[in-house]
């Protein structure tokens, strides 16, 4: 897992690190210090820690004009032992609604499992992107990570699946996969 990398082709558009307004801003990172780790595993020192023991994220892109933000996730998605979705929501998530985001792209190729405990925080942040007209999107996630958030019923907060799940994001800047997604958005809300 020390190997994979957040993906880093779009530094030249946004670095979060640099931006005032991430949460993320005046972070500093080594390239040879392993800290982070899934259970046993070190994970790669780019990736941000939120405060969750097994979720790791990457905020690759934000355009606050546009309201949107395309985020790189890795890890185990542990809502039952550590309240993952909890964390996500007031330390990433609520900051940056503050600034004005209201669309969400999560990249999940890299979740491993998915483990629920309650939906209150997605239906707090679902409410809350809806109000401004956002939603959030999963892309490229697993299909078993897809199937435990289906039998859950988290999925109705949720834009997944389908042409979601086949993306070939790394080939587009930014602005191509925001066009891409929210299409197939406007379409599923068409039907």
């Amino acid at each position: 897992m020390h190997q994979i990398e957040p993906y880093y082709n779009w530094r030249e558009l946004y670095i979060a690190s640099e931006d005032h307004l991430s949460p993320f801003f005046e972070r500093e990172y080594s390239e040879f210090e392993f800290i982070d780790k899934i259970y046993n595993h070190f994970i790669h020192p780019q990736w941000d820690n939120f405060g969750s023991q097994t979720l790791f994220i990457k905020i690759l892109y934000v355009d606050y004009n546009e309201g949107f933000t395309i985020i790189e996730m890795i890890g185990e998605w542990n809502d039952l032992l550590y309240n993952d979705i909890m964390l996500l929501k007031r330390n990433i998530i609520e900051q940056m609604q503050m600034q004005g985001i209201s669309r969400f792209i999560l990249i999940g190729e890299n979740i491993l499992n998915f483990h629920f405990s309650d939906d209150c925080y997605y239906e707090e942040w679902f409410e809350e992107v809806s109000e401004n007209d956002g939603w959030i999107a999963l892309v490229n996630f697993r299909e078993h990570v897809l199937e435990d958030l289906q039998s859950n019923n988290i999925d109705s907060f949720f834009l997944l699946g389908g042409k979601l799940n086949e993306v070939n994001w790394r080939t587009m800047s930014p602005d191509q996969l925001f066009e891409t997604v929210n299409g197939q958005v406007a379409r599923r809300l068409q039907t």
